[in-house]
């Protein structure tokens, strides 16, 4: 992801850790990136947005093996939330990640999509959204080592919870090259310790396949390999986080097609920005088009 300072969080865990004693008391972390909870803002825009007309691009027959969702960036700061949704659905797109009000969930249903990642367990088990979010928090000195003890001594502590509700806490993998500096959880390795270490069903990785080329590339590898740890993917164009086509180094079509073969039940969530002038809706369904093998 890009945009962290409205989003919720378990917790950063590492930081919040190593200045606790015994579980949190609230809805703190040591990333910045805040607790549970959020703006409310239907893809986080600020200001009344333009309208998104109804587009007239045409769409392509679905195989539908690989359920895709979309965050509100690849919309290009167009729409209200409705209008979006409208678009998404006649897409073919089931899921729309970080929404984050009951009256914002309304929305998603009316156009029989699923709000695929936001709010905390008891929350998101009550309204059938399969996966809250959780940080690693930034380094700040800490050997990697304290950080993932940290994180799984965190972890612990709530995987029971998650696991009563049926309900995946999805810590991301993000970059510390280019967009998140000292961030933690920023190699695979690392990650997969954390997992193995806590080892429930409900505890995963939110694989961010643009930071995950950023840092450690060998993509589909990677993937095979640690596939059982991984709950929720999101997509975007390396480099730059744009459109996922044949701009960019990633090549997506085969990615997806790796992740459907591994039988993958959950959602590959868009997470790019258009490239300026790019009209959103087409840009969108030529990576749906790319994601559906």
């Amino acid at each position: 992801m890009r945009r962290r300072d409205f989003l919720p969080a378990i917790a950063a865990a590492p930081v919040l850790l190593a200045q606790a004693q015994g579980p949190p008391a609230g809805p703190a972390g040591g990333s910045g990136r805040g607790g549970f909870g959020g703006s409310g803002r239907g893809g986080g825009r600020g200001g009344p947005p333009q309208p998104l007309p109804p587009s007239s691009v045409a769409v392509a027959p679905r195989k539908g093996r690989i359920k895709q969702g979309v965050t509100g960036g690849v919309f290009g700061r167009l729409g209200t939330l409705e209008e979006q949704c409208r678009e998404a659905a006649r897409l073919g797109i089931k899921g729309y990640d970080l929404i984050n009000t009951p009256e914002q969930w309304a929305i998603l249903k009316k156009y029989g999509l699923t709000p695929t990642m936001y709010q905390p367990p008891a929350e998101a088990a009550a309204n059938a959204i399969p996966s809250i979010i959780t940080f690693s928090g930034t380094r700040k000195g800490m050997p990697d080592a304290e950080g993932a003890d940290n994180c799984v001594a965190f972890l612990n502590k709530v995987k029971a919870h998650a696991e009563d509700k049926g309900v995946n806490i999805c810590m991301e993998y993000l970059n510390s090259k280019v967009n998140h500096p000292d961030y933690m959880f920023d190699h695979i390795a690392w990650g997969v310790d954390v997992m193995k270490r806590v080892n429930s069903p409900q505890v995963k990785i939110l694989y961010d396949i643009y930071h995950a080329q950023i840092m450690d590339g060998d993509i589909i590898r990677n993937i095979q390999t640690h596939f059982q740890w991984i709950g929720h993917f999101h997509t975007g164009g390396n480099p730059g986080r744009h459109d996922i086509d044949e701009t960019q180094e990633l090549n997506y079509s085969a990615i997806a097609k790796a992740i459907g073969d591994l039988n993958y039940t959950g959602y590959i969530s868009h997470e790019y920005s258009p490239w300026p002038g790019h009209e959103p809706i087409a840009v969108l369904e030529r990576a749906i088009e790319i994601c559906d093998q």
